[in-house]
């Protein structure tokens, strides 16, 4: 009795550290898929000026699937990040030059919070 207590025990703890683990990898993936796309995203809008929402929607559903698993600091930088693109999407177009600049400035940090958000979020489990 104590071999088979001790084997399904094993075999119990196993299987919740590879539930955990499997999870865990979805949401990796998911952060993952959020950066690209905001990334991409904010890339068009220092070039582009416009209203149109609807190149915005991947990128709001995946701010709704993040919703979904995981906590409010995360969701809370992937809030702020969507809104820092819409404001870009709503200011001027910049040049290279001035894009460069930006950069040597220290701007382009629009994703550090969801980034730090996620590490955080990930290295709790």
């Amino acid at each position: 009795m104590a071999s088979f207590g001790s084997s399904w025990l094993t075999q119990r703890t196993q299987l919740l550290f590879a539930r955990r683990e499997a999870i865990k990898a979805r949401r990796e993936a998911l952060y993952a898929e959020f950066v690209d796309e905001a990334a991409r995203l904010y890339g068009d809008a220092l070039g582009h000026q416009k209203d149109d929402a609807a190149d915005l929607v991947k990128l709001f559903a995946l701010l709704g699937r993040i919703r979904l698993v995981s906590p409010r600091p995360v969701i809370t930088a992937a809030e702020r990040t969507f809104d820092s693109i819409v404001e870009t999407y709503l200011g001027s177009n910049r040049t290279m030059h001035e894009v460069l600049e930006d950069v040597h400035r220290g701007g382009f940090n629009f994703l550090i919070e969801f980034g730090e958000a996620c590490r955080q979020d990930l290295a709790r489990d």
